[in-house]
């Protein structure tokens, strides 16, 4: 028994490690989406236009996840301020061009189609999350390899 679960936790480690990079995506993703969910409620419950409260927390949970993915996440080793300063401005323009996606999925299911913005809100935030980690890889954080 002892040496199954031995053997059982070399290849768990192995499995973190080799994908360790995608699992803090996912935490990160989803701590990121959380955030943006929870700002999103506290302003629909404010009755903030559907819009505004979109923007706002897209805003903050991209502030959220640049700080996540660039320390833990993808470990950036961009050093200087002209280096630092390229991978922030294309961060922020991937995450607009996917927040623009996000909106249009927005207006599509609560204007289009009428239905509850909340649930809306969650769906577009799966779609974005897909489309930022590929930005991120490879595109903004690439390893310099």
């Amino acid at each position: 028994m002892e040496i199954r679960q031995g053997k059982f936790l070399t290849k768990l480690k192995q499995l973190l490690v080799k994908y360790r990079e995608q699992i803090l995506y996912l935490v990160f993703g989803g701590l990121t989406t959380l955030v943006n969910i929870v700002v999103y409620g506290a302003l629909h419950l404010m009755a903030w236009p559907y819009q505004l409260a979109y923007w706002s927390a897209w805003f903050l949970a991209v502030l959220f996840a640049y700080l996540t993915n660039r320390r833990w996440v993808f470990q950036s080793q961009s050093r200087g301020l002209s280096a630092i300063l390229r991978e922030t401005f294309n961060f922020y323009f991937a995450r607009l061009l996917t927040g623009l996606l996000g909106s249009a999925i927005m207006w599509l299911g609560v204007s289009a189609l009428q239905q509850n913005d909340f649930i809306w809100n969650i769906i577009q935030n799966i779609f974005v999350i897909i489309a930022n980690y590929g930005l991120s890889k490879w595109f903004i954080f690439k390893s310099k390899e």
